[in-house]
């Protein structure tokens, strides 16, 4: 059986690639740690998973829910946006629900460009950003996210041949995989390079939760105008099972996006949103998480450093975005970080890159997501402070 055009353009999925990888090593009779997968270890909390349960029982007999969101939903995540960002959200126009950020991303192109249109992508970046373009028949544009530029897409590196035909440019904040966050001059600057050129702007912002110092802004701050932010509660709740979150901004958008979206899915179950609705009441959790999160950068920052590689500090998400010691190509740190010694699955650069030709020697990094339990994370740090070595 021949696929299509459009499947035949994906490649591996990074992350289904890593797990792959991970089982080959248990058949062996290893035991690795996976830390490829942004997918938290810790499980949601009771009072989240009591108000799903709650839901069950509340909606037995509710059918289809609305596939733009409970009007109940929405408001919560109105609140929580006025709360966070200071942004009013219209809760009937403004906003639509989604089955995750990841059925958002990947399906938002269908809405808004046509075959030959140009979708602009941070590389490395969410495979989604290129893959739904990819399917909406467009044509992705990488641009590097490099040290150099602090890992923020350089805006004057864009060709104005390429500006012209673009209608959709992605950024995430913080961003996956470096952890950098966007400076509200940065947003500022960017949205409004979108706005001269007829852009939509959307902003990832599905880390926003996860940071170590000042929480960071939201495009949605620098007016909705040509705007989409895209979250979810994924990992501010550790509910990635549950596949709940949305999308808020341009209510010309919003319309075009919940017309694709009334004729893809049923939306969210009642029960799930329930559950979101909860997550949404409640802070302490997530600043718990953080602090969790940020122990385990703090350790394995040090276990790179002590086993000789450059220091990488991430500001936000769940990742250590590690820089590879000069001369060594991701894949083989990806390699050595395998070593029965160490046994650490994390995803090297060169899987996540779009566009490999515009990465220098220099930009090479493998991403260890900061999900595994403590003893774990304890243990396969010190194999790394203690076998990791190069040279």
């Amino acid at each position: 059986m021949v696929g299509s055009n459009r499947i035949a353009q994906i490649g591996t999925y990074a992350m289904a690639a890593v797990r792959e990888r991970t089982e080959q090593l248990r058949a062996r009779g290893l035991s690795p740690v996976d830390f490829g997968m942004g997918d938290p270890s810790a499980p949601t909390p009771e009072f989240i998973r009591r108000a799903c349960a709650e839901g069950i029982e509340r909606h037995a007999a509710s059918g289809y829910p609305p596939f733009a969101g409970s009007a109940p939903f929405r408001q919560a995540v109105v609140d929580w946006v006025e709360g966070r960002f200071g942004v009013a959200i219209d809760p009937e126009t403004e906003i639509v629900s989604s089955v995750g950020s990841k059925e958002s991303i990947f399906h938002l192109p269908e809405a808004l460009i046509d075959p030959g249109d140009v979708v602009i992508c941070p590389d490395p970046g969410y495979p989604p950003y290129g893959g739904g373009t990819l399917f909406a028949e467009g044509e992705p544009y990488y641009v590097p996210i490099q040290n150099r530029t602090d890992f923020l897409p350089d805006l004057d590196s864009i060709p104005d041949s390429i500006a012209e035909r673009a209608r959709i440019f992605w950024l995430t904040t913080p961003s996956s995989p470096s952890g950098r966050i966007a400076s509200s001059e940065y947003l500022e600057n960017w949205v409004q390079w979108c706005r001269d050129r007829d852009i939509v702007a959307c902003s990832d912002e599905a880390y926003s939760e996860i940071y170590f110092d000042q929480p960071p802004p939201s495009a949605l701050e620098q007016g909705k105008e040509g705007v989409l932010v895209f979250n979810s509660l994924s990992k501010r709740s550790a509910m990635t099972g549950y596949r709940v979150g949305w999308v808020a901004g341009d209510s010309r958008i919003i319309s075009l996006y919940r017309k694709l979206k009334a004729n893809i899915d049923t939306g969210t179950p009642w029960f799930i949103q329930e559950a979101a609705i909860a997550a949404y009441s409640d802070e302490s959790h997530v600043a718990e998480m953080r602090d969790g999160y940020r122990k385990r950068r703090d350790l394995f920052v040090s276990a790179f450093e002590a086993a000789g590689l450059p220091r990488s500090d991430p500001e936000a998400s769940l990742y250590v975005w590690q820089r590879a010691p000069e001369g060594v190509t991701s894949t083989a740190l990806a390699e050595a970080l395998l070593d029965e010694k160490i046994l650490a699955v994390t995803i090297p650069s060169a899987a996540l890159v779009g566009d490999a030709s515009r990465h220098g020697p220099d930009e090479q990094y493998v991403r260890l997501s900061m999900v595994a339990t403590w003893e774990e994370s304890e243990r396969i740090a010190g194999a790394i402070a203690e076998y990791l070595r190069f040279g």
